[in-house]
């Protein structure tokens, strides 16, 4: 019975292992000792400068104009933005899918409960694009989705089919007499 009990020195911490042990909590220690940070004086004129050379960019107004998605408020895309932003989401590996929608935008129609919004999906155009490489193919399908509907909002969407997660939306296309 003894036999089965048995010390092993391997087992006893040596003085290097204690060493990379945490400390036990001891309480919380006053700020007393800290720099502080904080300016003494209220005086502005001491204030970072950068010379005067500020430009500031025009916010989106908040009348009049649709926000959309991603990109939404900058100028339509012309047909070179648009090839990189499609190259973009192919180098990335995502899967490119086109949509498109009268309307165009999300809003409530039908129901008020929370986090409910009509709109939300469109119509896809063909199915999406699994192991499509060229971003001239994609920008060859939205131009026929525009061509077969050129009353319709048509947008670009790409999904991520490891996480199973849509990364990337933008209009790719505004009717031109659509409601701004």
């Amino acid at each position: 019975m003894a036999s089965s009990i048995m010390f092993s020195t391997a087992a006893v911490a040596s003085p290097a292992a204690q060493s990379t042990r945490v400390a036990p909590f001891t309480g919380l220690k006053s700020i007393a000792n800290f720099p502080t940070a904080r300016k003494t004086n209220n005086d502005l004129s001491t204030l970072p400068s950068n010379g005067g050379r500020v430009q500031c960019m025009q916010v989106w107004p908040p009348e009049g104009l649709k926000k959309f998605e991603t990109l939404s408020y900058l100028p339509p895309l012309t047909d070179d933005q648009l090839f990189k932003q499609v190259e973009y989401l192919l180098r990335e590996g995502w899967i490119p899918q086109i949509e498109f929608c009268k309307i165009g935008f999300v809003y409530r129609e039908h129901a008020r409960s929370p986090g409910y919004y009509d709109g939300r999906y469109w119509t896809m155009w063909k199915l999406p694009m699994f192991g499509c490489n060229d971003p001239a193919y994609v920008l060859k399908e939205l131009k026929e989705c525009i061509k077969e509907y050129p009353d319709y909002f048509a947008r670009i969407i790409s999904y991520d089919n490891v996480r199973q997660v849509q990364c990337h939306m933008f209009i790719a296309y505004r009717p031109p007499n659509a409601e701004t």
